[in-house]
């Protein structure tokens, strides 16, 4: 008897009844969108870590441009005077602090 009622279809007013099913049927999907929408996050921060690690875009913003105009001279890429010059400019133009 046992057997007959595991094995035999579920018939009866409560199948197909409106509302029982509905909201059940997005809890699948939605689990499965929260998992990849959350290891979507965390690869793009690991990479962004990874990014700026290796000196990426995120690097440069957080640099003085005095950082970079002294960088520059010490590369040889401009000299003494140009370097005098371009600091002096900085200097000037220099937004007071609060």
């Amino acid at each position: 008897m046992l057997t007959a009622l595991a094995t035999a279809p579920w018939v009866g007013p409560h199948v197909g009844a409106p509302g029982f099913g509905f909201p059940f049927l997005f809890i699948g999907p939605l689990v499965w969108l929260i998992v990849i929408v959350a290891l979507a996050l965390l690869f793009r921060r690991g990479a962004r870590r990874r990014w700026e690690a290796y000196g990426g875009p995120a690097a440069g913003p957080h640099r003085s441009p005095e950082a970079t105009l002294s960088e520059r001279f010490a590369n040889g890429e401009i000299d003494e005077v140009e370097y005098r010059a371009r600091l002096e400019v900085l200097r000037a133009n220099r937004p007071p602090r609060r």
